[in-house]
């Protein structure tokens, strides 16, 4: 097999190798310093600002996947040669969206989910962004949140708030949290309502193809089983075809009471960033990027937006790529 090893002190370079007389299914971006590139089925390729000055002897490998059925939805996928450095083009994504909407719209809708996602956010709080991105605009939403007092440990939009949105200048009246009085069903039923009002007041753009709220960009982190949201492997809620917005009382993961958006609901969004790092989860990555079909097993495998579709990967997390 030939194996071709790159470096170049540059800006941005394209590269394909096209075996076969398509189109690659896949655009991957790659952010190590060096990067030893095995010539398999097809790959398009982009190296931006990657040098082999001070860098060290480690190379990482990688080899074009497939993505059957995506290839419609822009499906990008960015591997970083460390968390930090991801965070810094995390921020740049989201706020060059935010711009972008804000000038079309005049808002811009963001749906944030719990775990590490929150500390990749950090740079937005942090000079240029602070000062120079339309905080007043952004309405910020939950695709998923544990029916808990919102001072709870586990309250999604407490971890949210400490980490993030306590940073930033967003208006308290633009952060859509759940009713945590309420029950689960009645809190699932009440954020529903919640985005329904939004939709016709034209706060939340709305998909005249699909009948469903379209949010501008949606934040999404992914389990070690491949569970998105609170939509887990094996439950029927990931077939929920008819809410947008419904309730778990039987969580495999602790706390067992939540609120999730529905996966016809997550697929209507104009951008989805998947932020996935660590060791613990490239297993998941490979059965979802390393292979030419969908197992059809995986909650995260129904992640198909009419959008764009990115996957933000540390290069732990695309280890078994």
């Amino acid at each position: 097999m030939a194996s071709y090893s790159l470096s170049f002190v540059s800006t941005t370079l394209r590269i394909s190798f096209s075996p076969y007389s398509r189109p690659p299914d896949a655009v991957f971006l790659w952010h190590p310093p060096l990067i030893s590139i095995p010539r398999t089925r097809s790959l398009s390729l982009i190296l931006k600002g990657v040098s082999a000055i001070g860098a060290r002897s480690e190379k990482l490998s990688c080899r074009a996947v497939s993505s059957t059925g995506m290839a419609a939805a822009g499906k990008k996928v960015e591997v970083f040669d460390s968390k930090d450095e991801l965070a810094v083009h995390l921020a740049k994504y989201t706020a060059d969206l935010s711009d972008k909407f804000t000038k079309e719209r005049g808002a811009f809708t963001v749906v944030l989910s719990g775990g590490s996602l929150i500390d990749y956010l950090r740079k937005l709080a942090e000079p240029p962004y602070l000062d120079s991105v339309e905080w007043s605009k952004w309405h910020v939403f939950w695709v998923d949140e544990r029916v808990v007092p919102k001072d709870h440990e586990d309250s999604n939009y407490k971890l949210a708030y400490d980490g993030f949105l306590s940073k930033v200048p967003i208006l308290p009246g633009n952060v859509y949290a759940i009713n945590d009085a309420l029950s689960a069903e009645g809190a699932a039923d009440d954020y529903e309502t919640c985005l329904r009002h939004l939709v016709k007041n034209g706060v939340i753009d709305f998909s005249e193809a699909s009948g469903l709220p379209k949010f501008d960009l949606m934040l999404l982190g992914m389990g070690p089983d491949g569970h998105v949201a609170s939509l887990f492997p094996g439950h029927p809620l990931v077939n929920e075809k008819e809410k947008w917005v419904t309730f778990i009382k039987d969580s495999p993961k602790p706390p067992p009471e939540r609120i999730t958006f529905t996966f016809p609901v997550i697929n209507s969004s104009a951008y989805i960033a998947l932020v996935v790092t660590g060791v613990g989860k490239a297993g998941a990555v490979q059965k979802v990027l390393g292979s030419r079909e969908d197992s059809g097993t995986l909650p995260v495998e129904l992640v198909s937006p009419a959008g764009e579709l990115t996957w933000f990967l540390d290069k732990n997390a695309a280890s078994k790529l």
